[in-house]
């Protein structure tokens, strides 16, 4: 069952787990917004659970939700988080919910950990993994200090992972490129601020990776994956547009390495970013959960992360097989935004293939159209409000700065 907790109705990793089990024959159930989401309107979908959340439900109540729902459904269950707070809420509830759902058992305190931006920092300088230079304030007098000696432009992010749903700072990763754009929003972060500020490693000098994996008992690798993100929405910041399965060994064995030290089990989305200022890979993000795009890989004995996990929860042992390197993913919606951005920036990913082996799409199945159409129907709205949002924002600063002779307004 596809767990989610919070408002994004346009989640294409939740129909892509809905579609990489049901095609097997795997009865697949989710949790939804409303009728009308993409995931809901799968044909691979046997059963919805109706269940808008925010992420500032006591967590009591959502288990109880959870429970209600093992018994309408009346076996045992495996569940596929798609989100942080999922994630967190599985483990520190384990006990209550084991009886109606299988999961991997992983330490209670771990996923929110990894999920916590200073949490993870903190595994990582613990466990020698590199990772940007990062600050955790905890007052804007704080903030006032760092921005003295800062070098930007930084970084700022959520630190918690519920938190960003109740009291979030920023909307998102945010690059910050001055000390008094720093303190201007740092007005608003409220007396205990909850942010990290990050160093920020130039696009010009990094590249970015992916990870993609399912471990077993004792952190053991059931499905390990490498792979480079090409293009993301919004541009070097967000979701991940398109990428490709590139073979990188040193970037495995570091990602199996660490999660033998902090013992974790199940599926993870790993974010790295190669530093080619000092050769190394560092640890952006550790996502407890399957990925939106984990459907980019696969192995030759057809197994990807959420099969893997399937398997090893049900007893059965996950076939071995390598990585289809070469293969490509791409979200139809976000991409063709981000490949005009990033044509207009130059910016390329070096270790990216000059041809795709193949390719799969984020939202369109021939067997499975109607999330596709869906997921069209209801972009429409929040596509225009940002289009008019962007051109009353570009009036704006037409009007505010003169142009320089020959620039276009943006």
């Amino acid at each position: 069952m596809i767990v989610k907790i919070g408002a994004y109705p346009l989640h294409h990793g939740g129909v892509g787990a809905i579609r990489s089990l049901g095609r097997l024959g795997v009865p697949m159930y989710a949790v939804t917004e409303d009728r009308f989401t993409p995931a809901a309107a799968s044909r691979y979908l046997r059963g919805r659970f109706v269940w808008p959340t925010t992420g500032r439900e006591e967590p009591g109540r959502l288990v109880t939700g959870l429970l209600r729902i093992g018994r309408r459904i009346g076996r045992p269950t495996v569940l596929i988080p798609t989100d942080e707070e999922a994630a967190v809420l599985i483990a520190e509830h384990a006990e209550a919910l084991a009886g109606a759902f299988f999961f991997p058992r992983v330490a209670a305190g771990l996923p929110r950990r990894l999920a916590s931006k200073q949490g993870l920092h903190e595994l990582c300088v613990e466990h020698g993994v590199p990772s940007p230079a990062a600050a955790f304030p905890t007052s804007y007098e704080d903030i006032e200090a760092y921005a003295r000696k800062a070098r930007f432009p930084v970084v700022a992010k959520n630190r918690e992972a519920f938190v960003r749903r109740r009291r979030p700072a920023v909307a998102g990763t945010t690059r910050i490129e001055g000390p008094d754009q720093l303190l201007d929003l740092a007005r608003d972060w409220g007396p205990r601020p909850g942010v990290i500020l990050q160093e920020y490693l130039p696009r010009e000098q990094a590249e970015d990776w992916i990870v993609h994996a399912c471990f077993g008992a004792g952190s053991a690798p059931l499905a390990l994956f490498t792979g480079v993100k090409v293009r993301s929405w919004p541009p070097h910041a967000g979701m991940t547009a398109c990428a490709y399965v590139v073979d990188n060994p040193e970037l495995a064995a570091m990602t199996a390495q660490f999660i033998k030290q902090i013992g974790f089990t199940g599926v993870a989305d790993l974010d790295w970013r190669f530093d080619r200022r000092d050769g190394r890979y560092k640890l952006l993000d550790f996502n407890p959960r399957m990925g939106a795009q984990f459907r980019l890989f696969e192995t030759a004995a057809g197994v990807d992360v959420v099969r893997a996990q399937h398997l090893d929860l049900t007893g059965r042992a996950v076939p071995e097989g390598a990585q289809r390197a070469g293969h490509r993913f791409v979200v139809e919606n976000v991409d063709l935004p981000a490949l005009l951005a990033y044509r207009r920036s130059g910016s390329r990913a070096p270790h990216a293939p000059a041809r795709a082996s193949g390719t799969e799409l984020a939202w369109f199945a021939g067997d499975d159209p109607l999330p596709f159409f869906t997921m069209l129907a209801r972009s429409v709205g929040p596509g225009a409000r940002h289009l008019m949002q962007l051109r009353r924002t570009g009036r704006r600063a037409g009007a505010e700065a003169p142009q320089k002779q020959g620039e276009e307004p943006k």
